[in-house]
């Protein structure tokens, strides 16, 4: 399981959406996107 699958299934089993995530972390809704589809590797 990629990284990107498993911040998915742990973001839709905590019941977030990508902009909450997003606030908590310090990064943008895109960037949360972008690693939950394996754009971004860095």
């Amino acid at each position: 399981m990629s990284l990107g699958s498993s911040l998915y299934q742990a973001r839709k089993k905590s019941g977030l959406s990508q902009e909450n995530v997003a606030e908590k972390l310090g990064v943008s809704r895109q960037t949360i996107s972008k690693w939950e589809t394996d754009v971004s590797h860095s």
